[in-house]
């Protein structure tokens, strides 16, 4: 038996997985990463508590994998900048060890998500994959050959690709980012902004109070489905922005096989359609006949799988 957790922006989400990458009980929790380092660890290690408490407390397990949004020291386990957690230099693996007493693995979220693809999801069989998580921000697991891909320390940060330059600035401190574009929170601000100047859209019918709280990038995917002009060219924007980056991807590593999964792909064909459009204009005609383009398979499910994947 293994503990994977996925540790989002959003939320927390953890399960005991078995040997054969199927989920036995599954919760989740706030991540509530606003109100600090200190009380974010402090819900990791309540929400393994009680997963194990729900499950068997008297279960042994062979370890607790986890998945992190942010750029990792792997071999000594510690969170080196995770910018949606407000998290630098956080000694994770050694925090989990200490309290369960049970050997822990970490890497980027993107790699675990990848990883749970190609253990039981879309990328099954598949040696070159390339997985895209499109939430709170914007993740990218490598699997090349077969195996994650880190690079000299954590590759795969293609939500931190420049796209628009001079665009919105970043949690990491650069501007134009594709994650200020592409991820939810990125995409709610353009809905906002485009309320803001008076647009005719039906996106003011979502608008709650000051701070917006009902339009979110789901609503503004939902009006663009119903043929609201707003919307439509706020979702052709994401997948401009999102189809450069994925075609320059494709030129540089020639996958097989592009996986995108997260809250922003629940959109379907509303998303991949144009998305479609712009990797197939803009990568190399031969790489782009290689590669496949399709939603992942395990939902929100994919990192946790993953995260289990990383105990060796």
């Amino acid at each position: 038996m293994r503990i994977g957790v996925d540790l989002g922006g959003t939320n927390i989400a953890a399960a005991v997985v078995n040997n054969s990458g199927e989920i036995l009980l599954k919760i989740s929790n706030p991540t509530m990463a606003k109100e600090g380092q200190e009380g974010t660890v402090n819900r990791i290690i309540g929400t393994i508590k009680e997963l194990i408490e729900k499950y068997d407390s008297r279960a042994e397990y062979k370890g607790i994998g986890i998945g992190v949004p942010g750029v990792c020291d792997i071999p000594n386990g510690i969170v080196k900048f995770a910018p949606n957690l407000f998290w630098k230099n956080v000694p994770i693996k050694e925090i989990l060890q200490k309290e369960f007493n049970i050997p822990t693995y970490i890497d980027n979220d993107a790699n675990a998500a990848a990883l749970g693809e190609a253990w039981t999801g879309a990328g099954k069989d598949k040696r070159h994959i390339v997985c895209i998580t499109l939430g709170t921000g914007v993740g990218s697991g490598l699997i090349l050959n077969g195996d994650i891909f880190h690079g000299a320390q954590t590759a795969g940060e293609l939500g931190h690709v420049t796209v628009l330059e001079d665009g919105p600035k970043c949690n990491c401190g650069n501007t134009g980012c594709l994650e200020t574009l592409a991820a939810a929170p990125g995409i709610a601000r353009i809905a906002k902004d485009a309320v803001l100047e008076g647009k005719e859209t039906i996106l003011n019918n979502y608008v709650q109070g000051e701070d917006f709280t009902g339009l979110t990038a789901k609503e503004v995917f939902d009006s663009a489905k119903e043929g609201d002009l707003v919307a439509n060219k706020i979702v052709e924007d994401v997948a401009r922005y999102l189809g450069l980056a994925l075609a320059n991807v494709i030129n540089l590593l020639n996958p097989e096989l592009i996986v995108i999964g997260g809250g922003v792909a629940a959109a379907g064909e509303t998303l991949f359609v144009p998305l479609k459009k712009v990797v197939e204009e803009r990568a190399l005609k031969d790489l782009y006949n290689d590669v496949e383009i399709v939603a992942a398979q395990l939902g929100n499910d994919a990192g946790i799988i993953g995260a289990a994947a990383l105990i060796k």
